[in-house]
């Protein structure tokens, strides 16, 4: 999976997973992949210096937050560079010769199974088998030469391992998307941008407010007097402190900007603790 000058990224899944298709679109197809079995081992490897770059989900328009990200994110000193939106596009992947009225069990992450219950449910003779990884399942079938089996996963994958899609997008939702980020190791430059140039700039962070009527109001206050708009915003429990929570918020701004500098310095002023995770192209 390595081509001659490409940055070395990491991510979660095998070859052929939706955020492998995201280190495409973030890094470039010239990129050397690094798969990792866990969402731990990509900001590890990060910080290791096993990769240059890693590419993470946050957020999928379905299923929400990936928590356990969100986390890392804290947990890690890394900051986050760019962001893209892959569309989740699920294919009934079998071996070649194989066909539709031969399948008896259909393997894939539990997430994705559970995007195609219609097409499940249309077809009950498919028993539902969780695996770990969409495009590991494809790699299992074909590995293990089974004629009986079929995997759902990202047309990617198909043409890694030298599967065949017998029907595409069986997916329940078309506006399925997940959100991913780019992450760079703390003080190291951004990477070259791929693709088409974007307009705008957004700025991640996360803060924790005294546990008193009227805080969190005042927090976000320092945002809305400056006209700053928020994306996002999400709460996770803070450990170690019962019934207080950290504060993730997405907003559009630059650093550089006058007006965000002010807001930050405002919120600062109001948090018990700030961190910003990074300003990024969107």
């Amino acid at each position: 999976m390595r081509r001659k000058g490409g940055v070395r990224a990491a991510f979660q899944g095998e070859p052929g997973a939706f955020s492998h298709e995201a280190v495409m679109r973030l890094v470039g197809e010239e990129a050397e992949i690094l798969p990792c079995p866990r969402f731990e081992d990509v900001f590890a490897a990060l910080r290791d210096r096993e990769a240059a770059a890693a590419v993470i989900p946050i957020e999928n328009t379905l299923h929400g937050s990936v928590h356990e990200n969100y986390d890392h994110l804290l947990n890690f000193d890394h900051h986050i560079t760019g962001e893209t939106n892959v569309r989740i596009i699920h294919n009934l992947i079998a071996a070649p010769g194989v066909m539709f009225k031969d399948l008896r069990r259909v393997f894939s992450h539990p997430v994705a199974l559970n995007q195609c219950l219609h097409f499940l449910a249309a077809n009950p003779q498919l028993e539902r088998t969780p695996f770990y990884d969409t495009a590991g399942s494809v790699k299992m079938v074909m590995e293990e030469g089974l004629k009986d089996a079929a995997a759902i996963a990202s047309a990617v994958s198909a043409g890694i391992y030298g599967a065949r899609i017998l029907k595409k997008s069986i997916e329940d939702d078309r506006e399925n998307h997940t959100r991913f980020f780019l992450l760079r190791r703390a003080g190291e430059k951004p990477l070259p941008a791929v693709g088409p140039a974007k307009k705008g700039w957004k700025t991640s962070l996360v803060f924790t407010t005294r546990n008193q009527p009227g805080s969190l109001f005042k927090a976000l206050s320092a945002f809305a007097l400056r006209d700053l708009s928020l994306t996002k915003i999400e709460s996770r429990p803070l450990r170690g402190r019962p019934w207080e929570y950290l504060f993730y918020v997405d907003f559009l701004g630059r650093l550089e900007e006058e007006r965000v500098k002010r807001a930050l310095g405002h919120l600062e002023e109001l948090a018990d603790m700030l961190r910003v995770f990074g300003c990024y192209p969107c």
